[in-house]
């Protein structure tokens, strides 16, 4: 009824879990349930029984699977159209479900642990007072009211990174590159950018951030190229100010890639601010500041290679176009 042949089946790709909304099973599913006791040598009359009390139970218990692929997508954020898991309390058929998928080898299994388990950002303004008490309890201090609470939380946070630590780690150690990727912007582990693979459906100029800051030089040079032929701009002089500026040819191949997607870096584009930051409003009024940048300013090519220049960007472009996502200057 949840379209697979097999509990194992099941086992290797998805985790039961509770959901307040579940999906509705129809005739289709009963006789399906049937057909399969039946399979199994169960009588008629109790393949019967089974097909229609099994789906009242599933739909009465909110009971819902979820395929591994589909809850790390949720998890990480990236989904408009599934609901957040963070929303509710993880239901202990879910962690169950993914603490046996997990010592099976599954690697979204951990991976999605991971994610889970991820260290809560907010929780960092207390991380002073309670490792002071955590440390006072663990020397033999009996602590009471709140700051025994404040103790308790921080040996909560304590374990919840250790698994989430763990269970990245596996992850990556499995393959996983969204892991290995978490891996080198948590605990700067290369191992990502010390592979020969490196496909992962992440965010390029992300992905080279996180290499400039280990000081991995030609790794950011390289997920800034991938990021600038999809067209960002940002890449694109980044690339021309950082690394490409010994290459005139490459230069220009970027300003005229830029500027077929719609930001002519050879013109300035000044704008201005308040001292926030902000949008500057006329309206309001008050001190005004500069921000932007000045024009690109490059020596020009001789006429075939400039020729050589345009047709590699309209190249790039019309691959762009075929994907169609454009990344402009923030």
């Amino acid at each position: 009824m949840f379209g697979f042949n097999s509990y194992a089946a099941l086992s290797a790709e998805a985790v039961f879990t509770r959901r307040r909304q579940v999906s509705k099973y129809s005739s289709k599913h009963n006789s399906a349930i049937r057909q399969r006791c039946v399979e199994l040598g169960y009588q008629p009359a109790t393949a019967d029984v089974a097909s229609s009390e099994l789906t009242a139970f599933v739909a009465e218990r909110q009971i819902e699977v979820i395929r591994l692929s589909d809850l790390v997508v949720e998890l990480r954020g990236e989904s408009p159209f599934l609901s957040d898991p963070r929303d509710e309390e993880f239901s202990p058929i879910l962690m169950d479900g993914l603490g046996a998928a997990a010592s099976k080898g599954i690697e979204l299994a951990h991976y999605a642990l991971a994610l889970i388990h991820a260290p809560n950002e907010y929780d960092g303004h207390q991380e002073v007072g309670s490792s002071y008490l955590y440390s006072q309890a663990q020397q033999g201090r009996v602590l009471t009211g709140v700051e025994k609470e404040w103790a308790e939380a921080h040996e909560a946070r304590l374990t919840q990174a250790e698994k989430y630590t763990r269970h990245l780690r596996e992850a990556g150690r499995l393959g996983n590159q969204h892991a290995l990727l978490d891996l080198a912007e948590s605990f700067d582990d290369p191992s990502f950018f010390e592979q020969p693979r490196r496909d992962v459906d992440a965010d390029p100029a992300a992905v080279a951030a996180i290499a400039e800051r280990m000081g991995r030089a030609a790794d950011a040079k390289h997920w800034l190229t991938v990021a600038a032929e999809s067209g960002d701009t940002d890449a694109i002089l980044q690339l021309i100010e950082e690394h490409d500026q010994g290459d005139l040819l490459r230069c220009w191949t970027w300003v005229y890639l830029s500027k077929l997607v719609g930001t002519d870096l050879t013109e300035d584009a000044h704008y201005a601010i308040n001292e926030d930051g902000s949008e500057y409003d006329d309206d309001v009024g008050g001190p005004v500041y500069v921000a932007g940048r000045d024009s690109i300013v490059l020596e020009p090519l001789s006429a075939e290679q400039d020729a050589t220049a345009r047709f590699a960007a309209l190249d790039m472009f019309e691959k762009i176009q075929r994907t169609g996502e454009v990344r402009q200057l923030a």
